[in-house]
């Protein structure tokens, strides 16, 4: 497996709701690396998944909640999620996360 990759050779960001796209930019079998672009007022609702999940606010500004709390996040913040844990995010100023999940989310593939 070559241990390299570009932007160039990963599919291209797909819309996943309104205001909302993702962009796959690496993966291997227990890791996965994700952006996701996000719209003023665009939401990722609340939901729950057997993978674990980091997130950092690149930019903009969400309204995170994770297992009942809940906090407004800017630019170099960031939150987990533990498996199994509801979570969700409310962008209040368009903006872009990174998300990172293990092992890798085969439903995105």
């Amino acid at each position: 497996m070559n241990p390299f990759f570009s932007s160039d050779s990963l599919p291209a960001p797909e819309p996943v709701g309104e205001g909302v796209s993702r962009e796959i930019l690496a993966y291997g079998p227990e890791l996965m690396l994700v952006r996701v672009c996000f719209a003023a007022g665009a939401v990722g609702p609340p939901h729950q998944h057997p993978h674990v999940q980091i997130t950092y606010v690149e930019s903009g500004v969400f309204r995170c909640q994770v297992g009942g709390q809940e906090l407004r996040l800017g630019p170099g913040e960031g939150f987990q999620a533990a498996a199994n844990v509801v979570h969700g995010v409310v962008c209040e100023q368009a903006g872009t996360l990174l998300d990172s999940f293990s092992p890798l989310r085969a439903d995105f593939l």
